[in-house]
């Protein structure tokens, strides 16, 4: 492990103490930013190693708050119900990055953003089962108070970022993120001297996807109720890309930070200009881009070496 991971475990613990000072609306927050920053992590497996932009992230949160709801309405526990979603996106993502990863570049991306229309329409057209447009009802988790409602679904959520970034560290760390980081710089030269492309990308395309469908599930179980047109929100799939370039591609620390502070800006802006927040938002993500194009984890570095090197030159 490299001192970044150790420092994004520790900004993690910090976040876990949320519930000891917040209120009810901090909670919210802190879940919507663990939820924002397990979208982040896990597009970063297929778009920050492999070089893979992938707009599938809305198609398996959409698929993962569906699958549990359903399972929730059947009786089955809430942990259960997350951990058969997670397990169904693992190996329905895997079996279609082995066809779709066969694409590169834009085809790639319009192939993977084909996927959220194509589970909308199954999901608007099996009304039997998920409601249709009329969306689907999930059952509360508990009849508690509002309070112990709002820390429970903080450290569901915040657990499974833990899990998300544990996977994503050893991921970084082992011959598979290896393998994705030869794949993104040349994947005609790792397949000439034997590396299985095809295998490591379909890894990559599942693990991006399973945290995502159980962040889907604890999602559905938080609100309530889900309707199509929620859950497969395009912006889904396009917000992950935001935070990684936000806070620095292939950085497992700069995209947990860009998450945060992509949640910190929407909040912010939302609250000040709710007419044009959409607007003034782009702006914002746009100059941030602009005048910080390798993200938050490049200005950390480029703080250090003006710091080494300019004081250095300041001796000469």
């Amino acid at each position: 492990m490299t001192r970044s991971h150790y420092i994004l475990f520790a900004f993690l613990a910090c976040v876990a103490a949320l519930p000891l000072f917040g209120e009810a609306y901090a909670l919210r927050l802190g879940t919507m930013a663990c939820m924002y920053a397990v979208f982040a992590l896990s597009w970063n497996i297929v778009g920050g190693f492999a070089g893979y932009p992938s707009f599938s992230t809305a198609a398996f949160f959409g698929l993962g708050a569906y699958s549990t709801g359903i399972l929730m309405n059947k009786g089955v526990p809430l942990l259960v119900s997350v951990g058969v979603s997670l397990v169904f996106c693992l190996l329905l993502a895997a079996a279609f990055g082995a066809v779709l990863l066969r694409l590169r570049g834009h085809y790639f991306a319009i192939a993977s953003l084909s996927l959220v229309e194509v589970f909308r329409e199954l999901v608007n057209n099996a009304t039997d089962l998920t409601g249709g447009g009329m969306g689907l009802n999930i059952p509360l988790v508990s009849g508690s108070s509002v309070m112990s409602d709002a820390t429970f679904f903080f450290y569901a959520m915040w657990g499974l970022l833990l899990i998300t970034a544990i996977t994503v560290t050893i991921v970084a760390t082992s011959k598979l993120g290896f393998g994705l980081n030869c794949i993104r710089q040349n994947e005609t030269a790792a397949s000439m001297v034997g590396l299985n492309a095809t295998l490591y990308k379909a890894i990559a395309f599942g693990l991006s996807a399973c945290f995502v469908g159980a962040a889907g599930g604890l999602y559905a179980a938080w609100v309530h109720y889900i309707d199509p047109s929620d859950v497969f929100d395009i912006l889904y799939s396009v917000k992950p890309i935001v935070m990684a370039l936000m806070g620095g591609l292939g950085s497992p620390l700069g995209v947990v930070f860009g998450a945060f502070l992509y949640l910190g800006l929407e909040e912010v802006v939302w609250r000040n200009y709710i007419q044009i927040h959409s607007g003034v938002l782009g702006v914002l993500i746009i100059l941030l881009l602009l005048f910080l194009p390798h993200g938050l984890v490049s200005l950390r570095i480029e703080k250090i070496r003006q710091a080494l090197f300019g004081r250095k030159a300041s001796h000469v």
